[in-house]
């Protein structure tokens, strides 16, 4: 396993992410990982990076426990809410429960559907039935209603603070897997539309024609969203994904898991930023070093304290050293070091975000 302390630097890509700020034609920019690992705080910081360097920025929080608004210090909702403190970044919270039920609600206002006995709409018992029938649909119409909402903004890039890795996987997927069920249930429509309007009707729908023209008319317009999100998200000039990890295993893993499903999925990632890592410009040898020379004269608190913080630091070498040799040679990997504080804030966060873009230098 190599040291990240031993690479030459100029072996490497730039360990930052100004690539991503220089890119200009990027549009859309996931930030993902597991729970726990800083995804809002990176997302807040790019964010206020690109702020700089753009005219409109919008982060959006896909998470269904928001964190945005403590990132912020400020109530952030669901419409596109100004950061004080800037002109040009605003940021949003998404609850994809809501946008599936505004999403019935208009569909029954089209069609005229009434209640049935236990009060359901004809709309929302077929919505019921189309999911257990095709497992994630709902889902999937919740992240066309969100992406259809977004690609009405007028903003040049828009970051995602994902969900930890696996709601984010799955959000990701959705493009491949529901164009084959789209495509299966399209190709019945003909055969077996009839039916669809029958048993809206049975359960206290609108007429027949009008209850199966707005399921099946939204699920065409699903498909087609997912579609040209599909295109949008496998072009690397248009989207790219960044992942946030810790030094430690578990949260190395999943990165590894999640860079293979991307590139699975065709959506470009080459940036990995590594957060709360203890004093990135020193190694644990140097450390080590320093200790052994003077653990003599300390009391016999701050001997275990050290003692504690050195066996940290010896972990964290050894996982970055790994993420290194994984990544090192095609990825920006950016080491964020652990503060004293919480980054909380728009002040913080811009001091903090200058670390995203002017990297530590490890040979100091």
């Amino acid at each position: 396993m190599s040291d990240p302390y031993d690479y030459d630097d100029e072996d490497l890509p730039d360990p930052s992410l100004k690539n991503i700020i220089e890119q200009e034609s990027l549009q859309w920019i996931f930030v993902g990982g597991k729970g726990g690992v800083g995804k809002t705080t990176t997302s807040c910081c790019l964010g206020t990076q690109l702020a700089k360097h753009r005219k409109k920025v919008l982060i959006v929080s896909t998470d269904p426990a928001h964190n945005l608004s403590d990132a912020f210090c400020q109530k952030i909702g669901r419409e596109p809410t100004p950061i004080q403190g800037f002109t040009n970044l605003s940021a949003m919270e998404i609850d994809a429960t809501e946008d599936l039920d505004k999403m019935q609600r208009s569909m029954e206002d089209a069609t005229g559907a009434g209640n049935d006995e236990d009060g359901n709409s004809g709309i929302q018992s077929l919505m019921t039935e189309l999911t257990n029938s095709i497992p994630g649909i709902d889902e999937a119409m919740s992240f066309s209603e969100l992406m259809k909402q977004v690609q009405t903004l007028d903003y040049d890039v828009v970051v995602f603070d994902t969900a930890p890795t696996g709601h984010t996987l799955r959000l990701l997927s959705f493009p491949t897997i529901l164009e084959k069920a789209f495509g299966k249930l399209m190709d019945l429509k003909d055969r077996f539309g009839g039916l669809i309007g029958q048993a809206s009707a049975l359960f206290g729908g609108g007429s027949p024609d009008q209850v199966q023209a707005a399921l099946l008319g939204r699920l065409e317009e699903t498909r087609a969203i997912i579609n040209k999100v599909n295109t949008a998200f496998q072009d690397p000039a248009l989207t790219t994904f960044v992942c946030v990890c810790i030094p430690e295993f578990l949260s190395i893993y999943e990165t590894e898991r999640l860079v293979q499903e991307l590139s699975k999925f065709g959506i470009d990632s080459h940036n990995i930023v590594v957060n709360q890592v203890l004093f990135p410009e020193k190694d644990a040898e140097e450390l080590g070093e320093w200790f052994d020379s003077n653990k003599d004269g300390l009391q016999k608190e701050a001997r275990e304290i050290c003692s504690k913080m050195m066996a940290r630091k010896r972990m964290q070498d050894k996982y970055i050293g790994q993420c290194f040799d994984l990544y090192g040679d095609d990825f920006h990997v950016v080491l964020m070091p652990l503060l004293d504080h919480e980054v909380r804030g728009v002040e913080k966060l811009k001091d903090f975000s200058e670390l995203l873009i002017n990297p530590i230098d490890l040979e100091e």
